[in-house]
């Protein structure tokens, strides 16, 4: 080759070289170069470059070659999975740089080498996928070509077209693997025969089709399905005009949705608000879940945002038939109005598969009527038949006209409704939807009916009209107390439309408390004391009192007074008021007759007080809590400090969170920040909060670990001691956990009262909660599911926590304390801390 350079060089310069090869030397370099000038022209003319996005019928794409969308989103090639060995043909993201594969062609038939290629056959109008002559994948046009081109788009979309033609003939979007993309299709194609549906990889390491199926099912009420082999294990529910019917209000507020069932298509897809996001929805096999995930540029890695299944109710059937799931009750199973437990002493052991039976049988001569159920997921549609036409009226009287009709529901409730759905079976997978659902009426005997129902439109003019004089008063009258130069708003600049709650007058707290006396003082700390009082009508109250000394305390009480008001849930402590006058700033709590968690636990005589089925209902309702601080409240809400002396139990001793002083709330999809002011009390925070400043929702996951440990011991992790040991109780577990001896962590004042598999599940979720990687947690709806369901935890071993060994530093109370700020307690509340 350098010798054919040279001839070429001797006869087009016009230096005359002094040797010049001889005339054979340069005929036989010169052929040699022009063969390889035209093996190179036939190369690039039969084989694709990385620049191009389409394959025409000349070309073939070979193992390193691949194509790439017109805006380098996508890029179509051969790939390798994992630590296997196999290669496949597939699509992944190329703007990012974490390898993302979102679909792959040959997955059930892998290739054991380098010498594939992927071409257009014409005669057969397919696309075909070839090894060593043998046809591995192929994929066949919907009509004849003249032209075929093989293209890549920007949505990730594989399509193959005739010439310059937009229509498509082929795409990959027909038969997605594991990977919804936005704008892809989940459903059928009548037309054509195809069911569009998602199927999870077996593991990482192998693309081929796990057991777990995301799929739309094709009833005469179609809903998304998510099985397990044969087993349901997750529902929507139905479209029911404006969402799936197991949606809240809110939903996923980053998605926009789309619903078409007609002749020629049954299909659901989502779209991104914001266009420059990158998203997906991928099934994930070892978790048994789909899972919506947004790419995180700052951080350069993909982020949870959602999950289905999102807690325990929405696990199929799980309350039985006539069974109603409400993920704020406890137990979260409860029989529909007008039924009863099949087996009633099952379902006080929580095992509520057998479901609910009627009060009294019902036979078609029976007068009846229909309980109006709000809120709920539509039940199970297998056996439901649809009328589109029909106004809720005329789908009562047919209802009713039935005796095999067991309820009736609009099929759209946009507007002013319109629909009939009607229910021949079992009503099964019932769930509370909070903000959200739809109305189901169910048929009962016309005896259990409540008066009230009989008259709702009456009662409920009368309620509306009450309600609206009564929001008239409460508005002049807040306006008149706004209005008193004694409440000094301004001091704290919140802004009027901030406080949402009542202003209680200073001598109402003085004479409530005795003063402020010392007997009536339930606890203090950096913000300042506590105190339990009885107000003139006999109400309990605590009042948060903050302390004038505290250098912290002001953030952290406007932060509560602004947070707290907005925040209603069971498990979440009621604010009932503050007072803002003087000097004095004070909250006005609800009043916890158990007092603290802590003030139990840690008691040698109050922990007798919790056997196991109490302490296993307050684990649940602190997930709970946490769930709708994370989740289902207005804002995503981290806590920042939870811990034992932040659970207060009512008389029933049912939990409820407290101190929101050093909560952050965030919006949108924004789960996560970062801090140079860290918060919180050593012992429960997460190594990367603790040490960088970084919190997320898995932060207080870490926390809630730390937490379930204590619970279930009776101990605390710092200043846990064991004779010839340096553990602390995260430690101590691991190795109990190791060596198969974790039920030696259960705390024998709990006695025989535990149910052995609730217990194990504890230990089992709070080890995983305690990894030390936070995208290894689970989210608090993992939590609930672990908490309820053995098989949660396929597959799910957890990695060894952090905190393992007892770090010195971490023992030394005074090494990041306040010398400003007393505490009476054992703990170290962090408050300045600048992060490393």
């Amino acid at each position: 080759m350098d010798q054919g350079r040279e001839c070429l060089v001797h006869h087009t310069s016009r230096v005359v070289s002094k040797t010049k090869p001889n005339q054979t030397q340069c005929r036989m370099a010169n052929f040699h170069l022009i063969s390889f000038v035209m093996t190179t022209f036939l190369y690039f003319s039969f084989n694709i470059s990385v620049a191009v996005d389409f394959l025409t019928a000349s070309q073939n794409l070979s193992d390193g070659n691949t194509l790439v969308s017109e805006k380098g989103i996508f890029e179509l090639g051969f790939f390798r999975p994992g630590i296997s060995k196999n290669r496949y043909l597939g699509i992944w993201y190329k703007i990012i740089p974490i390898p993302t594969v979102v679909w792959v062609a040959n997955r059930e038939t892998p290739l054991k080498d380098f010498s594939s290629i992927l071409r257009i056959n014409t005669t057969a109008n397919h696309v075909v996928l070839i090894q060593n002559e043998t046809v591995i994948w192929s994929a066949k046009s919907l009509k004849p070509m003249e032209n075929p081109r093989l293209q890549l788009l920007d949505t990730g979309n594989l399509a193959l077209k005739d010439g310059n033609s937009e229509e498509i003939l082929w795409q990959s979007f027909d038969y997605p693997t594991d990977t919804l993309l936005p704008g892809m299709k989940l459903g059928w194609d009548y037309e054509n025969g195809i069911n569009r549906r998602l199927s999870a990889w077996k593991n990482w390491d192998d693309p081929s089709p796990g057991t777990l199926i995301l799929e739309m099912e094709n009833h005469s009420f179609p809903e998304l399905a998510m099985w397990n082999g044969t087993q349901e294990i997750v529902r929507t529910g139905p479209w029911n005009g404006l969402r799936f019917s197991s949606k809240s209000i809110s939903g996923l507020p980053i998605l926009v949705y789309h619903y078409v069932n007609n002749n020629n298509e049954l299909y659901f897809n989502y779209q991104l608000i914001n266009n420059s996001s990158i998203g997906r929805m991928v099934l994930n096999q070892s978790r048994f879940r789909r899972e919506a995930l947004l790419w995180s540029e700052a951080e350069k890695k993909w982020k949870i945002y959602a999950t289905i299944p999102r807690d325990y109710c929405d696990t199929y059937s799980i309350c039985g038939a006539y069974g109603n799931c409400d993920i704020e009750n406890m137990p979260a199973c409860q029989c529909l109005k007008g039924f009863q437990p099949r087996v009633p002493e099952n379902w006080y052991r929580m095992d509520y598969v057998e479901g609910c039976v009627r009060n009294k049988s019902l036979n078609c001569s029976d007068e009846v009527g229909f309980a109006k159920l709000p809120g709920l997921k539509l039940p199970d549609t297998t056996y439901s038949w649809v009328n589109e036409s029909m106004s809720l009226s005329e789908c009562r009287e047919k209802c009713l006209r039935n005796c095999s009709c067991m309820a009736f529901a609009n099929t759209n409730i946009s507007a002013s409704g319109s629909g009939c759905a009607i229910w021949f079976n079992d009503l099964i997978d019932i769930k509370v939807v909070i903000k959200g659902g739809q109305d189901l009426y169910v048929r009962i005997l016309a005896s259990e009916l409540d008066k009230k129902n009989v008259s709702s439109v009456v009662v409920g003019f009368i309620v509306s009209a009450t309600l609206l004089i009564i929001a008239a008063l409460v508005l002049v009258g807040f306006y008149i107390i706004k209005s008193s130069k004694i409440l000094q708003v301004e001091k704290l600049e919140v802004q009027e439309e901030d406080l949402e709650l009542p202003l209680f007058d200073l001598s109402t707290i003085l004479n409530a408390t005795d003063n402020f006396s010392n007997s009536n003082k339930l606890g203090e700390g950096g913000f300042g004391s506590v105190f339990r009082g009885i107000l003139k009508d006999g109400q309990e109250i605590a009042v948060k009192r903050l302390s004038n000394y505290s250098r912290q305390g002001t953030n952290e009480f406007k932060n509560e007074l602004k947070l707290i008001a907005k925040l209603q849930h069971r498990n979440l402590v009621k604010l009932l008021g503050c007072c803002i006058q003087e000097e004095e700033k004070m909250l006005i709590y609800e009043y916890m007759p158990n007092k603290s968690l802590d003030s139990l636990i840690f008691d040698p005589n109050g922990r007798k007080l919790l056997d196991w089925p109490k302490r296993f209902n307050i684990i649940c309702g602190i997930v709970r809590g946490i769930l709708y601080l994370h989740e289902d409240s207005r804002l995503r809400i981290i806590h920042r400090d939870l811990k034992p002396s932040n659970v207060l139990l009512d008389i029933d001793m049912n939990p409820k969170i407290s101190d929101f002083g050093m909560a952050r709330t965030f919006g949108g999809d924004q789960t996560e920040g970062n801090t140079r002011r860290v918060v919180g009390t050593y012992g429960y925070m997460a190594p990367e909060y603790a040490i960088d400043g970084q919190f997320s929702i898995k932060s207080d996951v870490f926390s809630f670990g730390i937490l379930l440990l204590e619970i279930i011991s009776g101990q605390k992790n710092r200043g846990f001691y064991r004779p010839n040991q340096t553990l602390n109780l995260i430690g101590h577990a691991w190795k109990l956990w190791n060596e198969g001896r974790p039920l030696e962590l259960i705390d024998p004042s709990i006695g025989d009262s535990y149910t052995l598999s609730e217990v194990l599940r504890c230990i089992h979720a709070s080890l995983l909660c305690l990894q030390q990687q936070p995208e290894d947690r689970p989210i608090m709806s993992d939590v609930i599911l672990m908490l309820n369901s053995e098989s949660a935890f396929k597959l799910m071993q957890p990695k060894q926590p952090i905190y393992y060994i007892e770090m010195d530093s971490l023992n030394k109370e005074d090494s990041l304390s306040s010398k400003n700020e007393p505490s009476t307690t054992n703990e170290l509340t962090v408050t300045l801390v600048e992060a490393r």
